[in-house]
């Protein structure tokens, strides 16, 4: 088993799109990169605790590559803005990847590389060591299933999981 660590926006897409995938064992949105200890979602959003709205994507690199888990990361948000994804403002919805050792390193420049050719360059995508990790409260688990009707979810969620699951469709789980 594989974890990255990634951030491109709110978790809450991330983890929405990542648990339509066969292979992904586990999401976990959580927060990390930051310089204070025990943030939670209130600290986090006002931007001064330097974390990330993260998520820990456990995966089988058997069932789905590793190289496909960072493309999704690539294709479901948009790695040229730098510190925001459409209305989120701020260093906490930065993309970022956070390596937990030099493989992973390496691994996140190469797909940097890949994204930077899809996207025509200008990716801001940053690759930082992996810190201290702090879960999210339970509310923020699996929060798209559990609110499919909340508002952020129907306008910004549930497209960004249904282009996923489109491009990458011999990926998803079979319903």
């Amino acid at each position: 088993m594989t974890t990255f660590v990634l951030a491109g926006g709110c978790f809450w897409c991330l983890d929405a799109v990542y648990r339509t995938l066969d292979g992904v064992l586990e999401v976990v949105p959580g927060y990390t990169g930051g310089h204070t200890a025990d943030p939670d979602y209130d600290d986090v959003c006002t931007g001064r605790t330097g974390h990330a709205e993260a998520v820990a994507v456990t995966f089988d690199p058997e069932k789905i590559p590793a190289d496909v888990v960072l493309d999704v990361f690539f294709t479901l948000h948009d790695p040229r803005q730098l510190n925001r994804q459409g209305a989120d403002v701020g260093t906490q919805y930065r993309s970022a990847m956070f390596a937990a050792d030099d493989e992973q390193t390496e691994f996140f420049e190469a797909a940097r590389e890949r994204a930077s050719e899809a996207w025509d360059g200008g990716v801001v995508t940053t690759i930082e060591p992996l810190s201290t990790w702090y879960d999210a409260e339970p509310y923020h688990q699996d929060f798209f299933a559990k609110n499919p009707g909340q508002g952020y979810c129907l306008a910004v969620a549930l497209p960004k999981v249904n282009k996923i699951r489109k491009s990458y469709a011999k990926y998803v789980l079979a319903s």
